[in-house]
Parts: structure tokens; C-alpha cells; sequence
């Protein structure tokens, strides 16, 4: 008799199918007890391999040398505090004019070139992300009015079933930010601050934070569903 331990589904069958005592006929499609199934990839959210997910010049939207080129940079921390070392960010953006890298575009194409808007960057480097792009223009809301300068950011990390989405805006646009209808749209400014990057020497710096946490004083990035 074969081991107890394997599937139901073939422990014990043999070729005459003669049963033996609790073990199905082999290919009759029946269990003869519960079957304990193992945790699927439908499950949880990786660790998954990491092969083609990044590439060498994957977190430049623009090229090494351009004009006014800036570096978006920040953490991602999970729900304890603590930064998530292998989640993947990618952003998407306007260029410094408002326009897309886009054919759907109607306005044309992108005014500097070799600007792409599309940049993705791991977290390995102590759960920091690093964008090198050049900061947008404001865009217009589809209402006749204009959405502040952003960048569109979705985050990828384990025990995320899906991405999360979110948005990264500038703190000297103040102006632009208060007449913006999404920041308007939210419900005080301790959520606003979550999505406002700060001036740093060589571009701005904005954490996500994937959960609160009260303990260290970390509110949950404001996060978008689309």
C-alpha cells in the first residue's frame, strides 16, 4: 500500500481499481474524507521573484544629464513602522508643460525629449524608492479647471492583493494645491499632508505609509481607488 500521507486522490489506487479500505478508485472523482489544501498564491502577496519586474534604467523617466531634472525619493512603511525593503513603486506624470508621453494625449506630444512620465524603482535600498524625472506641470481637471502639478504613484508589496494608488504633490505649489480638486475633495488637511513631497537639495521626499501607526506617530497615506 502506498503512504498514508499522500493525496487522497491517489493513495492506495491500483491498476486492477480495486479499492482499499478509505482511498478512492483511481479516476473515480471522489474523496472519501476532507482534503487540507495548502495556502495558494491567491492567498497572500509574494515575496515573488523579482526577475524583469526592475531593469537598470527603470527608475529614470528621464535620462542622466536633462535640464532641470529632480529625484522623487522616499520610504515605504508597513502598519508596525517599519519600511518595507522589497516593494516596488511606479509613477506616471505629466512633463513640466502638462503633457503626457501618452498618444491618447490630444494636446501632442511631450515638449522635452526623451521624457517617458513612466518610472518604476525598488525598495531595497533600506526601503527606499528613487525617481529621477522632472517635476510636472498642472494638468486639466475634465471640469474646465486644472489639477495642481502631481505625480500618479501605485505601490506594490507583499500582503497587497492588488496595488494601491496614490499621488504625489509639491509643497512649494501651494497655491496650485489649494485650488486642486482632489486635495479639495479630501477630508482635512492631515490627509492632504500625507500627499505633499517636500523640497529637498536635489528634488522632494515623500514616505507612504502603507497602514497608521499610532505608536510612532505615522498616519496612513491617503490612498485612491481607481
Amino acid at each position: 500500500m502506498s503512504s498514508p500521507h499522500l493525496s487522497p486522490l491517489v493513495r492506495g489506487a491500483r491498476e486492477d481499481n480495486d479499492r482499499v479500505p478509505g482511498t478512492p478508485r483511481r479516476g473515480s472523482g471522489f474523496l472519501d474524507g476532507p482534503v487540507r489544501l495548502g495556502t495558494t498564491p491567491s492567498a497572500t502577496v509574494g515575496p515573488y521573484l523579482a526577475i524583469g519586474l526592475t531593469w537598470p534604467d527603470g527608475p529614470h523617466a528621464v535620462a542622466e544629464g536633462t535640464a532641470g531634472a529632480i529625484w522623487l525619493r522616499g520610504r515605504v512603511f508597513d502598519g508596525n513602522g517599519d519600511v518595507v525593503p522589497d516593494a516596488m513603486v511606479e509613477t506616471w506624470q505629466a512633463d513640466p508643460d502638462g503633457r503626457f508621453a501618452h498618444p491618447d494625449d490630444p494636446r501632442g506630444p511631450v515638449t522635452v525629449p526623451g521624457f517617458r512620465g513612466f518610472a518604476r524603482s525598488d525598495t531595497v535600498d533600506g526601503g527606499q524608492y528613487a525617481v529621477r524625472t522632472l517635476k510636472p506641470g498642472p494638468v486639466p481637471d475634465g471640469a474646465g479647471g486644472w489639477q495642481a502639478p502631481h505625480v500618479d504613484v501605485s505601490v506594490f508589496a507583499r500582503g497587497l492583493l492588488d496595488r494601491v494608488v496614490t499621488r504625489i504633490y509639491f509643497a512649494d505649489e501651494a497655491e496650485a494645491n489649494a485650488a486642486d480638486p482632489v486635495l479639495a475633495a479630501l477630508p482635512d488637511d492631515e490627509s492632504r499632508r500625507t500627499l505633499i513631497a517636500q523640497r529637498t537639495d536635489d528634488g522632494y521626499v515623500l514616505d507612504v505609509h502603507l497602514q497608521d501607526c499610532a505608536d510612532k506617530g505615522m498616519a496612513e497615506t491617503v490612498f485612491f481607488a481607481v
